[in-house]
């Protein structure tokens, strides 16, 4: 289950200071006003330091508050995508009478995990989800390659886990079908991975 973090409230503790000088001297009370408004211009000049410090501490604490907590719904997932090895590519496919490799990933992710995901790679790889560093990905990240040797992305699929992954690959190599991310193609392809999971509505994880 998702372990959702409420965002943060930050406490602004205001402090009003009164001063009473009726029987201080002018002089005294002109050097008394002036230190009393550089003591509150310092004062406001540290809360605002620490308000600064306390906005940054909570962003980045969400940004690395998006662990890999949802092995139900990514087990959901890959487990109908397992379940549809040998389905024919076909290219703007997005049904189990064939798919191209987008087509593939926005059917499970909208039927498991009732998330609406881009129609196009090219889109995919821009959703606003945790990028994940190929070091540190689990079942369920979306992994982006450039096969067209452009630069660009033009293809996709799902890590499975073991360095080995589910796409719907090519017409010629038959459709829905696990490959090694380590293999020299795919390796050299690769671009970047997103953890899309991160965004999948709290009630379809709470049912996970």
């Amino acid at each position: 289950m998702l372990k959702r973090f409420a965002p943060l409230v930050p406490l602004a503790l205001v402090t009003l200071l009164f001063g009473c000088a009726a029987h201080t001297p002018v002089s005294q009370q002109v050097v008394e006003r002036q230190a009393h408004k550089s003591s509150s211009v310092s004062q406001s000049s540290a809360i605002y330091q620490e308000e600064l410090a306390t906005e940054k501490e909570l962003a980045d604490f969400s940004a690395n508050s998006k662990p890999y907590e949802l092995p139900a719904l990514a087990d959901s997932i890959l487990e109908r995508g397992m379940a549809l090895i040998g389905t024919r590519y076909r290219f703007g496919g997005t049904s189990e009478a064939g798919f191209d490799c987008s087509g593939f990933i926005g059917y499970l992710f909208k039927e498991e995990a009732g998330m609406q995901l881009p129609r196009s790679t090219r889109e995919m790889i821009n959703v606003n989800a945790p990028l994940v560093a190929r070091n540190n990905l689990k079942p369920g990240d979306l992994l982006f390659f450039s096969t067209n040797g452009r630069g660009r992305v033009s293809h996709a699929g799902i890590y499975l886990g073991d360095d080995q992954f589910i796409h719907s690959s090519s017409r010629r190599s038959g459709g829905v079908r696990i490959d090694n991310l380590g293999d020299s193609y795919w390796s050299k392809t690769f671009i970047e991975a997103k953890r899309a999971l991160a965004m999948a509505p709290s009630s379809v994880v709470a049912r996970k």
